[in-house]
């Protein structure tokens, strides 16, 4: 048992660096006989016993967070994921999702391997992440990690931090504007932009799917070419972005919407992230 005296001053400095407990804290100042550092290193090499006993767990829950810089020109969405939905609406853990999402606006981080490698306060991302999982107890881990980058970006995190969208314009619009359409991705989960960007394997199942039904119904061969090919217009329209019927007003496709007050306007990508 250590002889040196430890303060509340120290155990809170301890916490607000780490977030552990107080008595995990207090408990790690006593065993590294009031050395600081040596107490950080003895919470985060239990934080790495527990990420090794909990590799093996589910971390189906979460928070997903979006974000765009402030000249709208990129844009980050990702998840912080966990084992339950109580810790993943714990205050603290949402927090830690968006400041990890500002850390990879700042840094501009291209890929998750690039963001799990940058500083996050003296110490890697991947190894807070290790840190928070011996203070939570839960496998802590960043499931989904998507950017942008464009003339204009917009966004959108729906209630419940479940499910949030990022998606890129050819040109600058109206907040709002960007938002709407980031929704419309969210709520209806496009494939791609348009029918160009179907990838082709996709095109080539819908054909081959709808002139099968055609002949099952006892069409001809040659008019099931026809009519499989009408299959896969409508499958545009419902699972192409500028090709869908808009949300807030069936009466128009998003193209139509975007074409309002700017004939130029499109989308031209779009990242969608949702806990499964």
């Amino acid at each position: 048992m250590s002889s040196v005296a430890i303060s509340a001053a120290d155990v809170n400095k301890l916490r607000q660096q780490t977030g552990a407990g107080m008595m995990d804290c207090k408990k790690a100042l006593i065993e590294a006989n009031g050395d600081f550092e040596a107490a950080v290193d003895i919470l985060r090499k239990k934080g790495q016993k527990v990420a090794a006993n909990r590799a093996d767990r589910s971390a189906g829950e979460g928070c997903v967070i979006a974000a765009v810089s402030a000249d709208k020109k990129f844009g980050v969405v990702l998840s912080l994921n966990c084992e339950t939905d109580f810790v993943a609406k714990n205050e603290e853990f949402v927090q830690l999702t968006n400041d990890f999402v500002k850390l990879a606006l700042d840094k501009k981080s291209k890929s998750k391997e690039d963001f799990l490698a940058l500083d996050f306060n003296g110490i890697s991302v991947n190894e807070k992440l290790v840190e928070r999982t011996g203070v939570i107890g839960e496998k802590i881990e960043i499931g989904s990690f998507e950017t942008l980058e464009g003339e204009f970006i917009g966004h959108y995190i729906h209630a419940g931090n479940r499910l949030a969208t990022i998606v890129a314009f050819n040109k600058a619009t109206a907040d709002d504007k960007a938002k709407q359409v980031a929704m419309q991705v969210t709520a209806m989960n496009p494939i791609s932009v348009d029918e160009a960007s179907v990838p082709a394997d996709v095109v080539a199942r819908e054909l081959e799917v709808g002139k099968e039904l055609a002949i099952q119904e006892g069409k001809p061969a040659e008019m099931a070419e026809k009519i499989a090919q009408g299959r896969l217009n409508k499958f545009y329209k419902e699972t192409t972005l500028l090709n869908q019927e808009f949300i807030s007003n069936p009466k128009q496709t998003i193209k139509q919407f975007l074409a309002e007050g700017d004939k130029d306007l499109t989308a031209t990508a779009f990242k969608r992230v949702a806990l499964s």
